[in-house]
């Protein structure tokens, strides 16, 4: 998914720290157990609540991208998990335009343990409704 989060140099300095400091996440309704920065190498666990359940999701970040035009970071999913895969979170803007754009990849397969592998295709759809959460947060 490929989407505008909006415009100019205001926007991308606070949008650029909110992706950095996990508010993408939080702001779409995970907790993240990590207060800080994100940061190659680091292990939080993610937790999603669904109808009053707490679901654990431990990661493990991979990369950490910032530089004055690019900014952004890609977890892989560690086991217990409800899935198995990647997800990347990369926002960009053109040197030579205004408009900010998220790219949000996922890369996911149902997890080997039960009983997420039996409801994949329902955290297939959640996965979908949670992106446009993820857009939203940081507009």
């Amino acid at each position: 998914m490929i989407a505008a989060v909006g415009h100019g140099d205001d926007l991308w300095n606070r949008a650029a720290a909110d992706l950095l400091r996990w508010k993408v996440k939080r702001r779409s309704g995970f907790s993240v157990d990590d207060a800080g920065p994100v940061r190659s190498g680091a292990r939080p666990t993610m937790t999603a609540r669904v109808l009053g359940v707490r679901i654990p999701e431990p990661i493990e970040v991979l990369d950490v991208t910032q530089s004055p035009d690019r900014v952004g970071f890609v977890y892989r999913t560690l086991p217990g998990h409800p899935v198995d895969g990647c997800e990347a979170f990369l926002m960009h803007r053109a040197a030579s335009e205004d408009t900010i754009f998220l790219t949000i990849r996922s890369l996911t397969r149902a997890s080997d343990s039960r009983p997420w592998r039996a409801l994949f295709p329902l955290l297939a759809l959640a996965q979908r409704a949670v992106r446009r959460r993820y857009l939203k947060s940081l507009r």
